[in-house]
C-alpha cells in the first residue's frame, strides 16, 4: 500500500501557480526525500497534505483513503518550520501540554518514550529557549511522534545543524521508521545528508514533479566518472576533450571524464601522449550532482 498518492494537484496563490498538476507516490514505510529549490512547491505540497492549506484541483489520498478522513488525520505527525513551544517552560512541560491537546491517556509514559527516541531524555528539564537549534528540531519531531503516527511530515529538519546534530538526526529518523513503523516525508536542501537515509526520492521544480525514484534507481542512474590529477592540467584537459565527450575540471582540482567504468583506457591514452598520471580513481556522482544535472536539463528544455 502507498502512504501518499497525489494526482494532478494544483494550487494557486493569486496570479502565482505554486503547484502545477503534481503527481506523487510515497510507499508505506519509506523515508521519502522531497527535493527542490526554494519556491518549487515543496512546503505548499506538505501543508496541503497536512490539511493546513486547501488546494484548487486534483486528489490527495493517504493509505488508500481521502486525506480528509478524520481517523487518518489523527495519525499524521507534522513539523513544518519550527516547533510550537512555549519558550519559558521546560521541554517536559511543553511535551505534556501537547500530549494533553492530543488526549493521550498515559501521557507521562508516552512523553518519556518519544523523548528517548529523539535522544532528548537528558534535557527534559531544560527550558525550551535554552535549547540549541538541533535540540529544538528534535523536540519538534518528538511532538510530532506523540500518538504513534503512521505518517511523519518534516520540512527542513536538518537545515542549520552542525555535523554532530545532523548525525544524531540521521540516527533518529532511521530509528523512527524501524520502531514506529512510520512513513517519513522529509524535505531538505542538504542532499548529502538526505542521501544517507532516504529510501525514495521525489524531485520537484516549478510546482511539477520531474522525477521519482528509489535509492537503488538513483544509484543506477548516477553517471560514473574517472577523476585524475596530472602536472599539466590544461594540456591534459585539451587532450581528453579531443577524445571524450564530457570532460570537466572540478573545484577540487581534478579532471573528470564521465560515463567510463574502467580507467585503463584513459591511462593508456594519456601515456601514449606523454602524460604521466599522479592520481586516478573511478567513482560516480551522488544525489546532489544528479539533482543539479536534472534541474539544469529541465531548464534547457
Amino acid at each position: 500500500m502507498n502512504a501518499i498518492e497525489i494526482k494532478d494537484l494544483t494550487k494557486r496563490f493569486g496570479s502565482k501557480q505554486a503547484v502545477k498538476g503534481l503527481n506523487m507516490t510515497v510507499p508505506e514505510g519509506a523515508i521519502y526525500g522531497f527535493i527542490g529549490e526554494n519556491g518549487s512547491g515543496k512546503s505548499t505540497t506538505e501543508k496541503i497534505l497536512c490539511g493546513l492549506l486547501p488546494f484548487d484541483s486534483g486528489s490527495v489520498r493517504l493509505y488508500g483513503k481521502d486525506y480528509t478522513d478524520p481517523d487518518l488525520r489523527a495519525k499524521i505527525g507534522v513539523l513544518i518550520e519550527t516547533p510550537g513551544c512555549f519558550p519559558n517552560i521546560s521541554v517536559w512541560n511543553n511535551m505534556m501540554i501537547q500530549a494533553a491537546n492530543l488526549g493521550i491517556a498515559d501521557a507521562e509514559a508516552e512523553v518519556a518514550k518519544v523523548l528517548k527516541t529523539v535522544r532528548m531524555e537528558g534535557a527534559a528539564s531544560n527550558k525550551f529557549k535554552n535549547c540549541s537549534l538541533g535540540m529544538k528540531q528534535r523536540i519538534g519531531i518528538a511532538m510530532a511522534l506523540l500518538g504513534n503516527p503512521r505518517l511523519l511530515v518534516l520540512d527542513e529538519p536538518i537545515n542549520g545543524l552542525d555535523a554532530d546534530g545532523m548525525r544524531i538526526m540521521r540516527e533518529v529518523l532511521t530509528d523512527i521508521t524501524k520502531n514506529y513503523k512510520c512513513t517519513v516525508l522529509i524535505s531538505s536542501h542538504i542532499l548529502t545528508e538526505l542521501e544517507k537515509i532516504a529510501t525514495h526520492y521525489g524531485i520537484i521544480k516549478g510546482g511539477e514533479m520531474i522525477g521519482e525514484m528509489t535509492a537503488a534507481e538513483l544509484d543506477a542512474n548516477c553517471r560514473t566518472f574517472v577523476a585524475l590529477k596530472v602536472a599539466d592540467m590544461n594540456r591534459t584537459k585539451l587532450l581528453l576533450c579531443s577524445k571524450y565527450s564530457r570532460v570537466e575540471e572540478n573545484d577540487d582540482g581534478y579532471i573528470r571524464i564521465y560515463d567510463l567504468t574502467e580507467p585503463e583506457e584513459i591511462v593508456t591514452f594519456l601515456y601514449n601522449n606523454g602524460v604521466i598520471i599522479q592520481e586516478i580513481e573511478s567513482s560516480k556522482i551522488g544525489l546532489e550532482e544528479y539533482y543539479i544535472d536534472l534541474i539544469n536539463e529541465r531548464s534547457v528544455q
